[in-house]
C-alpha cells in the first residue's frame, strides 16, 4: 500500500516519467494486454506453458513482432501490479474497443485459463466480472468458454490445430 503511495506521488511530482504507462483511448492494447497478465498470475507464478500460451495470443491477436509483443507484456505486467480492481482495464477497453473485439479479448482470457489444463474457480470468476464489465453478456462468455475447452479437448481435431499455433 505504501508502495502505490509512494508512485502516486512519485508521478504527481515528475509526470510523464513513464509515458508508456498511459491509458489514453489509444491505451487498449496494454489494458487487454493487463486483463491477460492478470488472468495468467492469479494461481501464482506463471507455468512456462501460460507465458509461452500469452507471448503467442499477444503476437497473433494484436499483430505485433516478438520485441514489441515483451514490451507490451512487461509494461502490462507492471500496470496489473499496481491495479486496484479490474475497472482501471476494462473502461479504457469499453471506450475504444467494439463488441467483437471485446468477445475476442474474453476468448484470448479463456484461451489462457485453459492453458495449463485446469479451471479455477479464481480464473472462472476473474474471467466472469471483466466479461461483465466489458457488456459480454454471460450467454457469449459461456459459449467462448465452451468454444475453447472444445478447442483444448485431446483428440479434437480443432485441438490440433490450436497446439500448432502455440
Amino acid at each position: 500500500m505504501l508502495d502505490g503511495l509512494r508512485q502516486f506521488i512519485a508521478d504527481i511530482v515528475s509526470p510523464g516519467a513513464d509515458t508508456d504507462m498511459s491509458f489514453d483511448d489509444t491505451g487498449y492494447l496494454l489494458a487487454a494486454t493487463a486483463l491477460l497478465v492478470h488472468v495468467v498470475s492469479l494461481d501464482g507464478e506463471p507455468s512456462a506453458i501460460e507465458k509461452r500460451k500469452l507471448h503467442s495470443l499477444i503476437e497473433s491477436r494484436f499483430k505485433l513482432d516478438p520485441g514489441k509483443a515483451d514490451h507490451l507484456i512487461a509494461q502490462a505486467t507492471r500496470a496489473e501490479g499496481e491495479a486496484v480492481d479490474l475497472y482501471h482495464f476494462t473502461s479504457v477497453i469499453m471506450r475504444s474497443v467494439n463488441e467483437e473485439g471485446r468477445l475476442r479479448i474474453i476468448e484470448m482470457m479463456w484461451e489462457l485459463v485453459y492453458a495449463d489444463g485446469e479451471v479455477s474457480e479464481f480464473e472462472d470468476n476473474v474471467v466472469w466480472r471483466a466479461a461483465d464489465l466489458l457488456g459480454v453478456s454471460s450467454r457469449d462468455r459461456i459459449d467462448l468458454k465452451r468454444k475453447v475447452a472444445e478447442q483444448r479437448r485431446p483428440g479434437s481435431s480443432v485441438s490440433k490445430t490450436a497446439d500448432a499455433e502455440t
